[in-house]
């Protein structure tokens, strides 16, 4: 089983915690994570691009001039895609983006996703992250003591406003619950910062 240092918000070791292999110690499976991660930014997207095609702008009924004797070049309508105000070539149309993954699957790149962070020493556990009011200065010091300071993930049990309002304001810094917990954004940040609960949790759902 992979151990990993437990901190206090100080910074200070208070102990070690051992994290179960079937979670966080498998192989980084790389082409499921490139899938699930793919996937997820396909589900992002709105699909409400549009534009008319030809057959859809305004005018262009009649031919603009006859076929031969003009010296032109021929043209059967002014909204055909070279003219100005035509219509466009495969012009995109709303649609859906979205890709279907097994569960099966989602577990494994989040598993993964997870083992990577241990692999990298990216990961962090403390054994409690609480502030009694929401303050941004003491969060930004607190990142600072457990050398997370650049991009970091924070990962909470339960939902905890103290701690999410004193996040929000510091760039590159985002909170998540456990059942929020995604591929992209675990491998988006530089550092995965856990609680103690919240590692229990992960334990117990992903088992």
């Amino acid at each position: 089983m992979p151990k990993v240092d437990l901190l206090n918000i100080a910074g200070e070791r208070v102990g070690e915690i051992e994290l179960k292999d079937e979670v966080f110690g498998i192989e980084p499976n790389v082409p499921v994570l490139h899938q699930v991660v793919k996937a997820q930014l396909a589900n992002k997207r709105q699909g409400t691009q549009s534009a008319k095609t030809r057959s859809e702008v305004r005018g262009g009924g009649r031919k603009p001039w006859r076929q031969k004797g003009t010296g032109r070049a021929r043209q059967g309508s002014i909204r055909a895609p070279q003219w100005i105000k035509g219509g466009v070539v495969f012009a995109p149309k709303p649609r859906d983006y979205r890709q279907a993954i097994p569960k099966k699957v989602k577990r494994l790149a989040i598993k993964s996703a997870l083992s990577s962070k241990v692999l990298d020493n990216e990961i962090i556990v403390l054994d409690q992250l609480s502030l009694e009011v929401p303050k941004t200065r003491e969060m930004v010091s607190i990142l600072n003591n457990i050398h997370a300071g650049g991009k970091a993930l924070i990962v909470l049990a339960e939902k905890n406003e103290n701690v999410e309002k004193s996040v929000r304001n510091i760039p590159n810094v985002q909170t998540l619950l456990v059942n929020t917990l995604n591929v992209y954004d675990v491998l988006k940040y530089d550092k995965l910062v856990l609680t103690k609960d919240a590692v229990a949790l992960i334990e117990e759902v992903y088992v």
